[in-house]
């Protein structure tokens, strides 16, 4: 991994291709808040000690962070810290003992699925085009059990309660995620996000 995990590292760009993205891994996640505002609070300085003071939507996004296995078993937490404008975590998947918990979850998630189609549906007025549909969604939708799946769900759920604080709230469109390939990488990761807020200053999402 090319990633430096001191006073500088880079994020890919992207989703690596041809890589199953459902598959069992360690993964590191960045998402950013809209235009990099500071939702989730403020770093300051107590006792020479930096400190993360949330706000409401700071805990919010915390508290959901820490439900993710709860929703998806198969998911286990690594380090993770809310920052003022951004989350650092790592989401490991391990689907080898928890394939009933799988099972439940795709069943929801198809479900929703169809439920969202049926929605768009009534909105529209009937045509031609709506025998496609389903395929074309099918298409672009993230598998269930993947990254793409999770963190959607994830953003869905604290941006709903973040509206009944600050209607502006929002999150930047696109997450960055890198795979971790080895244990001394692991280690890395989990040590720069340990030390996230007391290397605040020189953080690439620091303004």
């Amino acid at each position: 991994m090319s990633e430096k995990f001191q006073n500088k590292y880079r994020i890919s760009s992207s989703r690596l291709k041809n890589w199953d993205y459902g598959k069992n891994g360690a993964y590191f996640i960045t998402i950013c808040t809209g235009n990099r505002e500071h939702f989730f609070g403020e770093i300051v300085s107590v006792n020479n000690n930096n400190e993360m003071l949330f706000t409401e939507i700071g805990q919010l996004a915390n508290r959901f962070w820490l439900d993710i296995p709860k929703h998806f078993p198969f998911v286990e937490l690594g380090n993770f810290q809310i920052m003022p404008n951004h989350i650092h975590g790592i989401l490991i998947i391990d689907k080898k003992d928890n394939m009933e918990a799988l099972r439940v979850e795709t069943l929801r998630v198809e479900t929703l699925r169809v439920e969202t189609l049926r929605v768009e549906t009534l909105q529209c007025n009937v045509s031609t085009e709506n025998g496609n549909k389903d395929e074309q969604m099918a298409m672009i939708s993230p598998k269930s059990g993947s990254i793409s799946t999770i963190i959607r769900s994830y953003k869905s759920v604290v941006t709903k309660n973040s509206h009944y604080i600050h209607v502006d709230f929002k999150w930047q469109e696109r997450f960055h995620d890198n795979i971790i390939r080895d244990s001394d990488s692991f280690e890395r990761i989990q040590s720069y996000i340990e030390n996230n807020v007391a290397n605040w200053k020189e953080d690439r999402f620091f303004n």
